[in-house]
């Protein structure tokens, strides 16, 4: 059975209902990801998540929380003293800001077992990481998972990365430009979201975005515009794929995690890049219909 394997930080989320009715969740970029590529992944692929958890229950309920949903958490680790993360969604006009609880977070230290990480790299087929994975290590596990990244794939396997660009979570600007460029240099697919392209790294537009980085070595670039759809380039095509519509936004949580769920899962499916990014198109209009991170499938009619 092949094997996407998803690196990263799940925290547990509290969604507001209203006044002061909050819902409790678990979420985070590269497990949202997990979740809506195993939705809609064929059933010969296995979809696994990489991180590390504390020893206490809300570990464990977010362990459970993550095996119910059919992704495996055989390579995660549980770390004595530790626990997840907390986030709290703050909505305004279907826009989403966020604070956040994770000096704690055990997931900081999920590339100090160079191991464990190598094991579950070596296991995998396609792997997916992200700039929030990056940023929430420290330097010399930042580096070590750069290094295991860059390994993957020149052992062949299909290396994806969004750069998920969170000045919040870096010391500096120039520090998050460099981090985020190391890792892109190891992708085989790289996937940004042009808004965050253009605020952080100055680009005037797509094209720059892609120029950037095409220039590192990267064999696909699908930078992801909104509204304005999504523009996919490797060395001999560009093909420009529209955004579905959506009449009313809810929520834009999770919208370019769940596109890349679902571009990564009909890939895995055999789908080309195009038909792939009109179906993850679909997905992320259809998950922005809705509050909160996580959607269920039967919930989406996809």
């Amino acid at each position: 059975m092949a094997r996407l394997l998803c690196i990263g930080e799940c925290m547990i989320e509290l969604a507001s209902l209203g006044g002061d009715t909050f819902r409790k969740g678990f979420a985070g970029d590269t497990f949202n990801t997990a979740w809506y590529a195993r939705a809609f992944m064929p059933e010969k692929w296995s979809v696994a998540y990489f991180t590390a958890l504390g020893d206490d229950e809300a570990s464990s309920d977010m362990a459970g929380f993550m095996a119910d949903a059919g992704v495996e958490t055989g390579f995660i680790q549980r770390l004595q003293g530790l626990s997840p993360g907390l986030y709290m969604i703050h909505l305004k006009d279907g826009e989403r800001s966020f604070s956040y609880w994770r000096s704690n977070s055990a997931a900081r230290r999920l590339a100090d077992d160079a191991a464990a990480l190598d094991a579950a790299i070596a296991a995998s087929d396609i792997v997916y990481f992200s700039g929030i994975t990056l940023a929430i290590l420290s330097p010399d596990a930042r580096a070590r998972l750069i290094e295991r990244m860059a390994k993957a794939r020149a052992a062949g396997k299909l290396v994806a990365f969004d750069p998920n660009l969170r000045p919040r979570l870096w010391a500096s600007l120039d520090e998050m430009r460099e981090s985020i460029t190391h890792g892109a240099r190891t992708a085989s697919l790289v996937l940004p979201g042009f808004d965050d392209e253009a605020t952080y790294f100055g680009d005037a537009g797509v094209a720059a975005t892609v120029a950037r980085y095409r220039t590192l070595g990267v064999d696909t670039v699908l930078v992801k515009d909104g509204a304005k759809g999504a523009t996919i380039v490797t060395a001999d095509r560009q093909i420009h794929v529209p955004a579905a519509s959506v009449e009313t936004i809810v929520d834009t949580t999770s919208a370019g995690d769940s596109f890349n769920g679902g571009y990564l899962a009909r890939l895995a499916a055999g789908d080309i890049p195009e038909e792939a990014a009109r179906f993850a198109a679909r997905l992320a209009a259809e998950v922005i219909r809705h509050r909160g991170a996580l959607i269920p499938r039967q919930t989406l009619g996809l």
